[in-house]
């Protein structure tokens, strides 16, 4: 049996003090700001030390297409068929609001994220009756605990920031969108009220977080008691429910990513968007598997773990990287071809505010996993698949950033005390859930059917 080790356990609750402070420090600092006056202040400050301002009346001369990212990405603005204008400072106001709770809901959901890929993978091993990688079936167990805490977290992040905030991720959240009497009335997301409203959304993600987290309570109950078991029974089992579950899952995801990332531009979709979030949290969960698998293997548990298994799991962050760079591509390509002003203010915007990330992002996820994992000797270096899982996952945190910061502050992005306090908060949250998941069972799936050729595996 593992156990934890108090400077690991130790270590965790620091990063999540560290990290609630960080998140207190930015919501105290954006509401230093309460007034346009407070913000007319900053942009004098920012125009002496930069040489540069917007003024109001340039926002207001602005063209059709960056007229409407501003309708999403500056939070409480009307549309503009109703003349109804923020000032700058208005804008900029709200832009300065929206940031802690965008820079926590980032991080809440990219720890998510991780966790429901594993789930995702997990699945399918049982569904596809795996031999390699029952040996593994311990680690992903563990990983997988942080998905129903993990989904709750976010769900909450979203709701409260629509209700106890001031719409500061979701702007459909605000009933005076779709009050035709208000001048603030969008009729394109009053269009879209029937599926975009509170109750709603909040039904959908009790509904998704309780079918993800029913599997992963029955999966992992049989899987100890085929530990014990003198049969297959508990085995077939968890085959059949991997089955149905990941139907489910492939419905739920897609329907998810829609509800928890794309709704925040609701002027704005994409067919490919559920299979895009999907391929970022399927290559983060198998990345952390590797990284978890090559910490325990490295203090001496988990010695059924051979080259071969890390081999297959860096080939799995080779290929699912791929993936993802043919699902971004295929997204970019045909919006930006296309050159419909609906469609392409959401890159205009990245373009635009966030040119360093969003290229940047690129090459993390794609180019960087290319050059080091495309040589299969490198795949059975530890050290060289740390360094590639460790690029990988900062870039799709900053995948995650570019989903949504652009929608919610706008230019006024940064990767400052917010950012790094969020992460460190569900770093320590998602180190201590996993690791004190590991002591709760043998390492070792030892009844599994598939135990002895997983255990002899070579590639």
């Amino acid at each position: 049996m593992y156990t934890i080790s108090n400077r690991l356990k130790m270590a965790s609750i620091i990063l999540m003090i560290l990290g609630a402070l960080g998140v207190s420090y930015g919501f105290w600092d954006s509401h230093q700001y309460k007034t346009e006056e407070d913000v007319k202040v900053l942009l004098a400050a920012e125009h002496d030390g930069h040489g540069e301002a917007h003024s109001s009346e340039g926002h207001a001369e602005e063209s059709h297409v960056e007229e409407a990212s501003h309708v999403d990405a500056h939070g409480d603005e009307a549309h503009a068929e109703e003349g109804h204008k923020m000032s700058h400072e208005e804008h900029v106001l709200h832009q300065i609001h929206n940031r802690p709770w965008s820079a926590l809901y980032v991080a809440a959901f990219f720890f998510f994220m991780i966790a429901l890929g594993v789930l995702a993978f997990y699945a399918i091993q049982f569904a596809a009756q795996a031999g390699w990688s029952p040996v593994l079936f311990r680690v992903m167990e563990a990983i997988t605990a942080y998905v129903l805490p993990g989904a709750l977290i976010v769900l909450g992040i979203a709701v409260a920031s629509g209700t106890i905030g001031h719409y500061n991720i979701f702007i459909w959240m605000d009933p005076d969108m779709v009050d035709p009497t208000s001048d603030k009335y969008d009729a394109l997301v009053a269009g879209k009220s029937g599926f975009l409203n509170l109750k709603g959304f909040i039904i959908r993600g009790l509904i998704f977080i309780a079918g993800w987290s029913l599997y992963r309570h029955f999966a992992r109950k049989f899987s100890i008691a085929q530990d014990n078991a003198d049969d297959n029974k508990n085995f077939k089992k968890s085959f059949r429910i991997a089955a149905g579950f990941l139907v489910f899952y492939i419905y739920t995801e897609s329907m998810m990513s829609w509800d928890w990332i794309m709704s925040v531009d609701p002027h704005w979709f994409s067919t490919l968007f559920g299979w895009y979030v999907f391929a970022s949290m399927f290559v983060s969960g198998i990345t952390v598997i590797a990284m978890l698998t090559m910490y325990l293997k490295s203090r001496g548990h988990l010695p059924f773990v051979n080259d071969s298994h890390l081999h297959d799991l860096a080939k799995f962050m080779f290929g699912i990287s791929i993936f993802w760079t043919y699902l971004w591509f295929s997204q970019f390509m045909l919006i930006w071809y296309s050159n419909i002003p609906e469609e392409v203010t959401y890159f205009v915007t990245r373009f635009q505010d966030y040119q360093l990330p969003f290229l940047g992002m690129v090459v993390m996820n794609f180019v960087f996993p290319l050059l080091i994992l495309m040589n299969s000797d490198y795949k059975r270096i530890p050290w060289f698949v740390v360094m590639a899982g460790i690029v990988i996952l900062c870039g799709h945190y900053i995948d995650v950033f570019n989903m949504i910061m652009p929608a919610t502050v706008g230019d006024r992005w940064f990767i400052g005390i917010p950012e790094i306090g969020s992460i460190l908060l569900f770093a320590g949250l998602f180190i201590f859930i996993v690791f004190t998941a590991l002591t709760k069972a043998p390492l070792l799936a030892k009844r599994n059917p598939f135990i002895k050729e997983s255990e002899h595996f070579h590639y």
